[in-house]
């Protein structure tokens, strides 16, 4: 697969200008090493990984750093997290050199409370998602973004296979002491099926004979290492009464349709995963842009005890808000935004004073090339592809 540009690329070049580190996080190949290594070729390059790398920092932490001469890449840096007091150390010794030691993690949470007991104020903190649509057309609902499936289609399987292994061998084994992995496995297939649904821990606990605490660990790895999305509840009342769980997604479409058995198009058109999935694939693709912008998330979705819903609501500036609804098929009906303009309605009665609310209906494309319909006034409809590179 050539190379792909990277839209996070020019907001790691700005950290690197202005801070003394940088660390770059997201779920395991998601193209973090070759981000760094394409963006900053001369920079040194250090595996963390393999064991006599390991063990020669263990041995002699400072001789180790002073063999290595910056700007360097550290890559893994949750195998050793105790180099980042080394780390620090060097760049409290010379504070005003910017972008020396460049740090990837597959590992979230580990590597987060590393960086946040000392990195402080010296590190820019990024993260790296798999690729997203603006980034190639080769992303879709089937193959999801990962780098690797998307060169190699016809290995999806063995890969996502390998993939899983490894994350459960690895990763799982990292965070926590989980003892049986053949349950976890069973919690990920779980997980899958319960795609876009809103989440309800003790369903999850059931089928598995294990207990919601236990459940809540073990959605907070997967949150942890971004292979799930939990998408809150939008967090104001307009004057109703809103569920307060959050919504479940498998963060990759592709990984979605693998842990569901999903093999080919002909299979997801006739899946009744496919409104979920789709609707996963658009709050992906939400995220990937704000996280390429260096912002943090901020996806919600709206739904109340009166049974109004709608997909999506993301805020905008200076208190806007952008509503959202997803629809698989490729036909734009009026109805479909029917939520959309209810909820904008109680928006306006509540707070006259907010900027305009925005609403979109996201759709798949249509066979034959047609604008998009008017469905009503202040709602636009716009084929998936076209809405993810608005996303700017």
């Amino acid at each position: 697969m050539k190379f792909i540009h990277r839209d996070l690329e020019t907001h790691l070049r700005t950290a690197v200008r202005r801070f003394p580190a940088v660390v770059l996080t997201g779920p395991r190949r998601a193209g973090k090493t070759s981000l760094l290594r394409r963006s900053f070729p001369a920079a040194t390059y250090v595996l963390l990984e393999a064991p006599d790398i390991v063990a020669r920092f263990r041995s002699d932490p400072q001789g180790f750093l002073d063999s290595i001469e910056t700007p360097a890449i550290l890559d893994e840096v949750q195998n050793t997290p105790e180099i980042l007091a080394h780390v620090r150390a060097r760049i409290d010794d010379r504070p005003r050199r910017t972008g020396q030691w460049l740090l990837t993690g597959s590992q979230e949470a580990p590597l987060m409370r590393g960086v946040t007991e000392s990195m402080a104020g010296r590190a820019a903190i990024l993260q790296l998602l798999p690729l997203s649509a603006r980034e190639t057309p080769k992303v879709d609902l089937l193959r999801g973004g990962y780098p690797e499936v998307l060169a190699r289609p016809a290995g999806a399987r063995l890969w996502f296979s390998s993939y899983l292994q490894t994350y459960l061998e690895r990763d799982v084994r990292a965070i926590t002491a989980v003892r049986d992995l053949a349950t976890f496995r069973r919690f990920l297939a779980l997980v899958a099926s319960r795609h876009g649904q809103i989440l309800n821990r003790s369903d999850l606990a059931g089928p598995l004979g294990v207990s919601v605490p236990t459940i809540g660990h073990w959605l907070d790895i997967l949150e942890a290492t971004a292979q799930i999305m939990l998408v809150p509840p939008f967090f104001e009342n307009f004057g109703k009464r809103l569920t307060k769980s959050p919504r479940l997604y498998v963060a990759d479409s592709g990984l979605a349709c693998h842990l569901l058995g999903i093999e080919s198009s002909a299979e997801l058109t006739r899946s009744p995963f496919l409104g979920a999935i789709f609707e996963g694939l658009v709050a992906s693709e939400i995220a990937k842009a704000q996280a390429n912008r260096g912002q943090r998330r901020e996806l919600y979705h709206f739904r109340d005890e009166q049974g109004l819903e709608v997909d999506f609501v993301v805020p905008g500036r200076s208190g806007a808000l952008d509503l959202i609804e997803c629809k698989a098929g490729r036909t734009a009906t009026p109805a479909m935004a029917g939520p959309m303009r209810r909820l904008a309605e109680a928006i306006r009665k509540t707070d006259s004073r907010r900027p305009a609310v925005s609403m979109t209906l996201v759709h798949q494309p249509p066979r034959s090339v047609s604008p998009s319909p008017a469905l009503a006034p202040g709602v636009r409809a716009l084929p998936w592809r076209t809405f993810v590179a608005s996303l700017a």
